[in-house]
């Protein structure tokens, strides 16, 4: 009898033990992937290990040329030299004219989408998910056909209908974008791995919001290239002069922290570059508007067969006389001096172009820095000694972009003869004709055509 119950007692307790098992196994099956029972610091390693760092990152010519300055007087110089590097770069891609900026955008571009996207492949990569970075890129081509196709029909489309076979092209672009996007929806889907479903829609995301913040804001820098050289090259200087006066003062005269989110960054810098980049942003408009080379908007002429930058410059650009306000008049009688003043009408919108990217435009940085953070990295890169990755270097400058573009499209722009042209075209012929003779009654009555 003992022994019996020895044996039934060893088996209940096997049983037991099995049960045991069973249960702390089921809440395994329901984990996302094996890599959710290691501890978060496993990721945190790889992408430190995986991104580098460009704010260390010296040319051994300079390392060794700099090795009895200290380490804050040593990045000084080197982001000194640097800076001026892609200041003289810029003014060889403006000298070389629209296209050299346009190529230079998309170059830009896809480094800052490379970036990004390396980023969601570190965090991730320890889960060995498969397509990632094949639909990544898919996606990226995809997006680009779309938004530079949208530029191709509204500016060069005489031209593009004259062909039929890019005719078709032109009338369906849409309808092809969205298929070339339904293919890599389906193949997303078809890529899916059980255990795998929130860290794919989670690279499926972070996709989709980098190239909403990097594809769409290089396709606003385009339309803003094509409204004139002057409202791409005005925002984009003010940004770069509001950067370097900032760091300027904030090294020099820095004591009062600005924000938690980049704790070098000062009040001082903040104030000192805000009034940097509204002194030179005006002398910049000032000088840009007398050269129609900046202030053109471009153009594709069928006469020449090319882009054209010829024009008789608008009223924004031409100089026109403004009364003060009556208490600023008061003051300037008694010294002898007019209430009026002269300048170019563009100035006045510069203003407000200068105002955003000091007060606004840091936030594009702040933005980049607590996504960074939230990382662990320093930097998006090392492709720019001293400064990091070209995603750092071009965090405001996406912001600023959409600001330009909305300001145009809201207090500037008119539709532009291209676009309406390319609305008329693609109506039916019977309504071709009905828009003509509408049209020649209309100039008739005006005056403007003389009937026949």
């Amino acid at each position: 009898m003992a022994e019996l119950r020895k044996r039934h007692t060893e088996t209940a307790a096997a049983e037991d033990s099995d049960k045991g098992q069973e249960i702390d196994s089921d809440p395994r099956e329901d984990l996302d992937s094996e890599d959710d029972k290691s501890p978060d610091e496993k990721a945190d390693i790889v992408l430190t290990k995986t991104i580098p760092t460009g704010t260390d990152k010296t040319p051994e010519i300079l390392d060794s040329a700099l090795k009895g300055f200290s380490d804050r007087w040593r990045n000084w110089t080197i982001r000194g030299i640097f800076t001026f590097v892609m200041i003289g770069g810029f003014g060889l891609l403006i000298y070389a004219g629209p296209l050299a900026l346009m190529v230079a955008t998309l170059i830009v571009q896809v480094k800052c989408f490379e970036e990004i996207i390396n980023i969601g492949y570190a965090v991730y990569r320890i889960h060995g998910l498969p397509w990632f970075r094949s639909l990544s890129w898919y996606f990226l081509i995809t997006s680009n056909y779309f938004f530079y196709g949208e530029s191709l029909v509204d500016y060069f489309s005489v031209v593009i209908n004259k062909q039929d076979y890019l005719r078709v092209l032109v009338t369906y672009h849409r309808f092809f974008s969205f298929c070339l996007y339904i293919v890599g929806f389906v193949w997303f889907v078809l890529s899916l791995v059980k255990k795998y479903y929130m860290k794919q829609f989670s690279l499926f995301a972070w996709t989709h919001v980098a190239l909403l913040i990097v594809v769409t804001q290089s396709y606003l820098i385009i339309q803003n290239i094509f409204e004139g050289l002057i409202w791409f090259i005005v925002p984009v200087s003010m940004i770069v002069i509001n950067d370097v006066w900032a760091y300027i003062f904030g090294f020099f005269l820095g004591r009062t922290p600005l924000i938690k989110l980049s704790p070098k960054k000062t009040w001082e810098g903040f104030i000192g570059g805000g009034l940097a980049t509204v002194f030179f942003g005006l002398l910049m408009s000032y000088v840009m508007c007398q050269y129609q080379y900046f202030v053109c908007p471009i153009e594709y002429s069928e006469t020449q067969g090319a882009m054209t930058m010829e024009c008789e410059p608008s009223r924004l650009f031409r100089l026109e006389e403004y009364t003060l306000p009556e208490t600023m008049s008061g003051l300037l009688k008694l010294v002898g001096v007019k209430n009026t003043v002269t300048l170019y009408p563009f100035m006045l919108h510069s203003l407000s172009m200068s105002t955003f990217s000091s007060v606004i435009g840091p936030f594009g940085g702040f933005f980049a820095s607590g996504f960074k953070r939230a990382f662990k990295i320093k930097d998006f890169g090392d492709v720019i000694p001293g400064h990091g990755g070209i995603m750092d270097r071009f965090d405001c400058q996406y912001l600023m972009a959409t600001f330009v573009n909305v300001y145009i499209s809201s207090f500037i722009h008119n539709q532009s003869p291209q676009k309406l042209l390319q609305m008329v075209l693609s109506l039916k012929p019977e309504q071709q004709l009905n828009l003509f003779y509408t049209l020649k009654e209309n100039l008739e009555k005006r005056g403007i055509v003389q009937p026949p």
